[in-house]
């Protein structure tokens, strides 16, 4: 048996450039791995897949992008191998910390290492790519500037340590619901956009944005008080995640962190975490 952990990740910086043919949206990301995760365990045994969530709303069969991933994997070996994957989750469902994407990735890393089918890291990206947008980036491994759906991505160097409280409000979002009411100028045309430096906190702090965070925030009020919280504790800014609802703060220090979260946990406005940038 072997035990993974599987890495949240948050948005410092969300584009959203266009709607492709395809249904999907081209976008440009920085993403950025942080500390909180779920812990997998993957068992060889018999044949098919287990996949097991205890503890969570989860399915545990093909409508779980991990079993989907274990079938990727295990496609190239023998028809009697099977897999038994159980994911502890800690990160919170539909929360915009692509848990699930991450929970695909690490099982095609894990059983391509476990099996021994040697898919390279571009290959198991591609493969990741057909499962889900963010799959890729947690492949890659690094910090990243994210384009075209997510899958095209370059290291970024020179991002400061991170600290990090995250506030889930308790309630999922529709990702698909909220692109769909992000309102986009059509166009074909090949669009350029300029990164803001993140070499400091407070490059970072002013560098924030997420274009869906505008869409959230004007159907979930609550998130606008969320963020407010946050600054009122010690961020230096605050962002919704992906298509949230989670909503993060950058602090200064752990320090300032765990004061924060102190805080914020006696407000009783959500699951609180703290975490850092990995």
């Amino acid at each position: 048996m072997i035990v993974r952990q599987s890495l949240a990740k948050v948005n410092l910086f969300l584009r959203v450039l266009r709607k492709r043919d395809d249904g999907y949206h081209d976008i440009l990301s920085l993403m950025q791995r942080i500390s909180l995760c779920d812990e997998m365990s993957f068992d060889l045994k018999g044949s098919g897949i287990v996949v097991k969530c205890p503890g969570s709303s989860l399915p545990e069969n093909k409508d779980n992008i991990t079993y989907r991933a274990a079938e990727a994997v295990l496609s190239d070996v023998s028809p009697n191998s099977g897999v038994e994957i159980t994911i502890y989750k800690r990160i919170p469902i539909a929360a915009g910390l692509g848990g699930g994407s991450s929970n695909a990735a690490t099982t095609l890393v894990t059983l391509n290492e476990m099996t021994g089918t040697k898919y390279s890291t571009e290959e198991l990206m591609r493969m990741g790519a057909e499962l889900g947008a963010d799959v890729p980036f947690f492949i890659f491994g690094k910090t990243a500037l994210a384009s075209g759906i997510g899958d095209c991505l370059k290291p970024v160097e020179g991002i400061p340590k991170l600290w990090f409280i995250l506030v889930n409000p308790g309630f999922e979002i529709s990702t698909r619901d909220i692109y769909g009411n992000l309102k986009l100028g059509l166009t074909k045309e090949p669009i350029k956009y300029r990164m803001p430096r993140f070499m400091t906190l407070s490059h970072i702090a002013k560098g924030l944005y997420n274009d869906l965070e505008k869409v959230s925030l004007r159907s979930y009020p609550v998130l606008s008080d969320i963020k407010k919280l946050l600054v009122a504790n010690g961020a230096l800014g605050s962002l919704m995640s992906g298509s949230g609802p989670t909503i993060f703060g950058i602090f200064r220090s752990e320090a300032d962190a765990k004061r924060a979260e102190c805080n914020l946990k006696k407000a009783r406005i959500g699951s609180v975490f703290r975490a850092y940038s990995i």
